[in-house]
């Protein structure tokens, strides 16, 4: 064989799989299309959602942020122990983050005065805030150099990734690249969501979108200088964790329509040089057409800037973010084949959950 493993997919999901192969001492080669990750592993808000998750993938993300962090401190990647803000702007967002707070010892209850200060540094008061949390043990990272930063510490490691290497199909220990042909003693194929151009079979059967998403980079805030992401009642629909409280269906009832509409998951998360990265809206589909929705993306705006008390934001960059998604699972695990598996976070949590599932995948393997 040419190698232990070879990875298909230089994305996050791809490297976290990678580091967990090196620190079982197996060789490793990674083959990448894109002559950098250009994916949803740079398009979304950096944040590792740890406290939010659900109970069935706790014991992942608690994984997952031991990698994150042990990785983080060799190869510099930068990632905060910053935590989270959760905003409660009506009595049953308030509800569902009391109800959170008593099944987890880790989530802090604060008030309308405590929120409104850790948003504005006291400079204002936004309208409507009643109450908020703050989930300490959540990571951030800057999604526009982590990834590069962590493929360029793994060929320190002696990973070898052959970028601008399309795989055009594998099986059985054998990858077969426009560069030629490969082996391996196993195959992750770690595509995100482009399975469907591998294994289209696989991806029908667990019903296999794309997730398009409309995002935006904006000036930060004035008053607001912590690196922690910001969740809004919105946020209490997407995560696992949040939506199992009884309140939560209160809190979707209690929701605008057009934010029901365009599935918004209203929420930002801080860059180092202080921007905000804002979103998000989510569409479901084989394919998507490029072309964004100004009026999507000024009501995402509109509502980030109505959180911390602001009459508008400034818009530095638009783009439209993507993920693999699947109807009945966060994730997508599939032998394909004895020497072959598909691996894909399907539930737009790569960043979270990415380092822990790269840590269960290997123990299957090794």
């Amino acid at each position: 064989m040419d190698t232990d493993l070879i990875i298909v997919g230089a994305g996050i999901v791809g490297l976290a799989h990678a580091v967990a192969a090196v620190r079982r001492g197996l060789s490793v080669r990674i083959i990448e299309r894109d002559a950098r990750a250009v994916g949803a592993s740079v398009r979304n808000f950096g944040h590792c959602c740890l406290t939010a998750q659900p109970d069935e993938h706790q014991a992942m993300a608690e994984s997952s942020r031991d990698g994150w962090l042990r990785t983080s401190a060799a190869a510099e990647l930068g990632a905060r122990e910053a935590g989270a803000y959760a905003v409660a702007r009506n009595g049953a967002e308030l509800a569902v983050l009391e109800e959170f707070a008593a099944t987890r010892d880790d989530v802090a209850l604060l008030t309308a005065t405590e929120i409104a200060e850790a948003l504005t540094g006291g400079t204002r008061q936004p309208a409507g805030l009643l109450g908020g949390a703050y989930f300490p043990r959540d990571l951030r990272v800057d999604p526009r150099v982590t990834v590069a930063r962590l493929a360029a510490w793994l060929e320190g490691q002696g990973v070898r990734i052959d970028w601008r290497t399309a795989c055009l199909g594998t099986g059985d220990g054998v990858v077969h690249t426009s560069r030629g042909e490969l082996r391996a003693e196993h195959v992750l194929v770690c595509v995100g969501h482009d399975v469907d151009r591998l294994f289209p079979a696989v991806a029908d059967a667990a019903g296999l979108v794309r997730c398009a998403l409309q995002m935006a980079l904006v000036d930060g805030p004035v008053g607001y200088a912590s690196h922690a992401a910001v969740l809004t009642g919105t946020s209490m629909l997407r995560y696992g964790g949040l939506a199992a409280m009884p309140s939560a269906s209160e809190v979707r009832c209690l929701l605008p329509d057009e934010l029901l509409e365009m599935v918004a998951n209203v929420m930002c998360a801080p860059r180092p040089d202080g921007t905000l990265l804002v979103g998000d809206s989510h569409a479901y589909d084989l394919a998507h057409e490029p072309f964004l929705d100004e009026s999507i993306s000024q009501r995402l705006l509109d509502e980030v800037a109505a959180v911390f008390g602001l009459p508008g934001l400034r818009v530095r960059q638009r783009w439209q973010g993507v993920y693999a998604s699947c109807p009945d699972q966060d994730l997508l695990v599939e032998s394909v084949d004895e020497r072959t598996t598909v691996v894909s976070v399907t539930s737009g949590v790569g960043m979270t959950l990415s380092f822990g599932l790269g840590e269960q995948t290997l123990s299957t393997l090794t």
